[in-house]
């Protein structure tokens, strides 16, 4: 079992508070992601879950057991930072067993637990190389092994691919989805790339300022934002937002034309308006719910990015297909999918828990 639990968790550095009242349940088996931009307190609050960093006021729990003031070593919990801090004169096998080694596990105990994270990570024929002779990619994989033969209740990684390059990111996102798939264990991931978060989390925690903004699986976050801020960091690109005014079922941009939204947004007292880039279509000049120029496009092989400026709007990302002809230059109609409008009103501008 690797349940946790957080109860109105505080960090106060002297007058300065960075996490603010964190209530957050995790259960068993989890991989929920901890995202949000930098400076938002996630890394201050993995360490305070570890037990790396001194809670100021709250408690944190692991399986109903209060850790709160417990050391590190007595949490049932490994860390894998984005620092591989692997022993350079150490082999690949060396470093992964250290920490049993220091625990006082006998040799046949450290050979078997080495072997076993070693054939789970496809580094069985890397166990008596030194780190200097791994890739990037392969030197992370040591540092998670060497989590892992720990039987930890739960895994905390910190930001463990900043250091590598696109393509390895790619591949080391893939190996963690398939680590916690096999393994079926607790993990707390931060990162600040909410790419990484939509693609390896059960559930992603948006923390903004030391505030939980909101938690869901990534559909939910995506679909059905609770507010402007996550609204517009998770996704890529952002999403469009505008002013607007509705009345009724209908809703009026500035300078621009007018439309109808769901029965179920209807009464609202918006002030903005949001779209998704893949939730608008070019039509021809005046008609569609604006109409803009296309300044600058972006061809990525399957999509296209569009720029398009529109007067008192400013500039609207349309994502098209790769397969379509380039508009840039033209002027063109945007029509909106009224079925994927988005409506914030001034309480879901704040930042709120």
């Amino acid at each position: 079992m690797g349940s946790i639990k957080l109860e109105k968790v505080e960090k106060w550095f002297g007058d300065l508070q960075v996490i603010k009242g964190i209530d957050l349940d995790i259960a068993d088996g989890e991989l929920v992601i901890f995202v949000g931009p930098s400076g938002c307190g996630k890394s201050t609050l993995l360490r305070m879950i570890s037990g790396l960093e001194e809670t100021s006021r709250g408690k944190i729990f692991l399986d109903d057991l209060d850790v709160t003031d417990r050391l590190p070593s007595e949490r049932q919990l490994s860390m894998v930072f984005q620092s591989y801090a692997l022993y350079p004169h150490m082999t690949v096998g060396e470093n992964m067993g250290f920490g049993l080694k220091t625990a006082g596990a006998s040799k046949a105990q450290i050979v078997e637990k080495v072997d076993a994270a070693a054939a789970i990570l496809k580094l069985e024929d890397f166990l008596d190389r030194r780190p200097k002779a791994l890739s990037g990619g392969q030197r992370q994989r040591v540092a998670i092994g060497r989590a892992i033969v720990r039987e930890p209740k739960g895994f905390l990684f910190d930001e463990p691919l900043s250091n590598l390059d696109a393509a390895l990111r790619v591949e080391m996102r893939f190996e963690i989805a398939k680590l916690h798939h096999d393994l079926q264990t607790t993990m707390i991931y931060v990162t600040h790339d909410q790419v990484e978060a939509m693609t390896l989390a059960d559930k992603i925690v948006v923390l903004r300022a030391g505030e939980i903004m909101q938690v869901g699986t990534p559909r939910t976050l995506y679909e059905s934002p609770d507010n402007l801020f996550v609204a517009q960091f998770i996704g890529s690109p952002k999403m469009n937002v505008f002013d607007c005014t509705t009345e009724g079922d209908t809703f009026r941009l500035a300078g621009q034309g007018s439309g109808h939204f769901a029965p179920h947004a209807a009464g609202r007292n918006a002030v903005k308006l949001g779209i998704r880039p893949e939730h608008i279509t070019l039509t021809e000049a005046g008609e569609g719910h604006c109409t803009g120029t296309v300044e600058v496009s972006e061809y990525l092989g399957s999509d296209f990015f569009l720029y398009v400026t529109c007067e008192n709007l400013g500039t609207l990302t349309v994502r098209m297909p790769g397969a379509a002809a380039d508009p840039r230059g033209q002027t063109v109609g945007l029509r909106f999918e009224e079925g994927h409008i988005h409506f914030f009103d001034d309480a879901d501008l704040t930042i709120r828990t």
